[in-house]
């Protein structure tokens, strides 16, 4: 980050006020059930408990459901090592899935780990995996920080 102790300090406020908000304030994590299981600098999970509600056949999450979670994490893997002087507004900027198997009725929990970090641009790589360890499907997410976000604290 910086040798400046306060530009340290200010990167760990915020990334711990972005796990919050992942994790207790975005209306459509919330309404997914999508549970934080780790924040780190680079590297982000997050479990989604299966629910009927989000399935595309009986016992499968709909692909859509599979594709929120690699965003979101991906994002997150981005977010929680982010150097916030360089802005704190994420956006996606480009996303790929590739499906490769289902596990019915399992929850499924997404591991993203940033792989590159740009100017504004930076890469996240994400896998998911069912609760029992199957691979289910892997993407890659590109963010653009840039800008400050609306309602952050300070």
């Amino acid at each position: 980050m910086s040798a400046d102790p306060a530009a340290g300090d200010e990167a760990v406020r915020l990334a711990g006020w972005f796990r919050r908000h992942w994790a207790d304030e975005i209306p459509f994590n919330l309404h997914a059930g999508m549970i934080v299981r780790k924040w780190e600098p680079d590297v982000v999970e997050i479990e989604l408990p299966y629910d009927e509600v989000f399935s595309a056949h009986e016992g499968i999450f709909h692909g859509g459901m599979i594709a929120a979670l690699i965003d979101t994490t991906g994002t997150g893997a981005v977010i929680a090592g982010h150097d916030f002087r360089k802005g704190s507004r994420a956006s996606t900027v480009s996303m790929t899935v590739g499906y490769v198997a289902s596990a019915p009725y399992e929850n499924v929990v997404a591991t993203a780990h940033t792989i590159h970090r740009g100017g504004r641009l930076h890469h996240a790589e994400v896998t998911v995996a069912s609760a029992s360890g199957k691979l289910l499907a892997h993407g890659s997410v590109v963010v653009n920080v840039s800008g400050r976000r609306a309602g952050l604290p300070g």
